[in-house]
């Protein structure tokens, strides 16, 4: 059995089928003519007018239609039959004020007023917020870095201090600053790929920005690395203060009227490991958020400009490789026949399939059947041959039956298999040696090998600096590369390696039988 609470951010199945409703007016058939009804009842609300009768709603939508000709007239969209829908989804509140009756008929009808429910205007309000987003417009924010150098400094000082306000305040701004740089970075990064999947369509607008573009991630970056190691120190010097006494200071201060102070204590003590994650690495193999942020950033530019280069390459001879696409799928759709299309099919790609011939060799005792065609001389073909696949003469054309000694080849697969047992043999033998202390065995020219060739094929997996494990398998053993403070020497009889700021484990993946 499901607990209920597991639905959805602490919601049961009714509370989260309420929640979902509100957005019914964005997917129904009449979705814009509810999107300006309530336009019209939010810009009423900006001017103070919360209670709005049925009349009040049809004069905002009117002074909206004189702003844009987009907007609908109250009497040409069924006003009334758009209120009552947006009650039943619970975006609109309807009331009835007596009050406002002016006459005795009036009084007996009720009359009805509306406005926003909370759940309502949220929703109303994150629905505008994606209609109104420029997905274009987007940037890495630089400057940020400097305030929250300060904030952390003042954290660091108030807790020591003993000062709840300032620590609340300034806990605040430090998790309101790393929620705006995580959320520009996920939307500037989102446009970079968009841009890297639209390169030949928008290729004018690529070029036209590029500089731009490289600019602010080379100046971005020159900040991210200059402000890294400080804001590590800010932070680092906050939790020498004491985090249980800036939490409780955090919950103290905290005048959220609902929930309990243990809730609060949980959801700064959460904040907070927030932004130990984001500033300060809880292990030299994992980093931080801000060292990932480097390295996508350095990888942004680097595709930025093998994007130009790429560009660069299909323009140099005049015509993009775009335009000679559009030109071929021209041809393609103005073909007269379907045989023309397919000649220009073989023409364009050279798709066809080849055409193989054979003929026997004019003196078979010259070279052996076995031996290599880089080895032999050259057969002369008649153009018949060539082109038809058939031969003038009555001959036979079948290729020399191929020797197999299947006596070599026996010896050959158990040399092999041989070969394979002792590599596995000597790689268990290995970790065996890694297990009780790597640094004290000597390695033979076998192990040596095996163990550069798995280095090779870890380190491969990187790009750029080193900042998390890598590793890699073969004959039934685990060689993992990680960051690390000091260095890892390895002993074998031909020589010594050694790895500076790495560390190097050798483990076993097989027991052995």
């Amino acid at each position: 059995m499901t607990d209920s609470s597991s639905l959805g951010f602490g919601l049961d199945a009714v509370g989260l089928d309420d929640r979902l409703l509100l957005f019914s007016f964005a997917t129904a058939p009449e979705r814009q003519d509810y999107l300006w009804v309530l336009r019209a009842v939010d810009m009423a609300r900006a001017s103070y007018q919360v209670v709005l009768s049925t009349d009040a709603v049809a004069k905002s939508l009117d002074a909206l239609a004189e702003q844009d000709d987009a907007c609908p007239r109250p009497e040409t969209i069924e006003l009334a039959s758009r209120l009552d829908a947006l009650v039943a989804w619970r975006v609109l509140d309807r009331t009835q004020d007596a009050t406002r009756a002016a006459t005795l008929a009036e009084f007996r009808r009720r009359h009805s007023v509306y406005q926003f429910t909370e759940a309502g205007h949220r929703a109303y309000t994150a629905v505008e917020s994606v209609l109104g987003a420029r997905m274009d417009d987007t940037s890495l924010s630089k400057t940020v870095f400097a305030d929250l150098l300060d904030d952390l400094r003042e954290l660091a000082t108030a807790n020591r201090d003993g000062d709840g306000p300032t620590v609340l305040r300034r806990f605040r701004r430090i998790d309101q600053s790393l929620a705006d740089v995580a959320e520009r970075a996920a939307r500037f990064y989102t446009m970079l790929g968009d841009l890297t999947r639209t390169t030949e369509v928008n290729a004018e607008i690529f070029q036209t920005h590029k500089d731009a573009l490289i600019t602010h991630l080379r100046d971005f970056h020159n900040e991210l690395q200059r402000y890294s190691p400080l804001l590590y120190e800010a932070a680092t010097a906050v939790e020498a203060a004491g985090i249980d006494r800036l939490v409780e200071a955090a919950a103290e201060q905290d005048d959220r009227p609902f929930g309990t102070y243990a809730a609060r204590l949980a959801d700064w003590a959460r904040r907070w490991e927030g932004v130990k994650a984001w500033l300060a690495p809880p292990s030299v193999e994992l980093g931080s958020e801000v060292d990932r942020l480097s390295h996508a950033t350095f990888n942004a530019i680097a595709d930025i400009t093998g994007m130009v280069r790429q560009l660069a390459d299909a323009r140099r001879g005049g015509v993009s490789r775009e335009s000679q696409l559009r030109h071929l799928a021209g041809w393609f759709a103005s073909a007269p026949t379907m045989d023309a299309a397919h000649a220009l099919f073989d023409v364009a790609f050279d798709l066809s399939g080849p055409r193989h011939v054979n003929r026997t060799y004019d003196e078979p005792e010259v070279h052996a059947t076995a031996a290599s065609w880089w080895d032999t001389d050259a057969i002369e073909l008649s153009k018949t041959l060539l082109e038809t696949g058939r031969s003038n003469a009555n001959r036979d054309t079948r290729g020399a039956k191929v020797k197999r000694d299947e006596t070599e080849r026996r010896r050959m697969r158990e040399h092999q298999a041989a070969m394979a047992r002792r590599e596995t043999e000597s790689a268990l033998a290995m970790a065996d040696e890694a297990r009780e202390d790597l640094a004290r065995a000597v390695l033979d020219e076998r192990q040596f090998a095996l163990l550069l060739s798995l280095l090779d094929k870890a380190l491969a997996q990187r790009r750029g600096p080193l900042v998390r494990p890598v590793s890699a398998v073969a004959h039934g053993i685990k060689v993992t590369v990680s960051p690390s403070d000091h260095d890892t020497t390895v002993t074998a009889k031909t020589g010594t390696l050694r790895l500076a700021g790495l560390a190097l484990a050798v483990e076993r993946t097989e027991t052995r039988r």
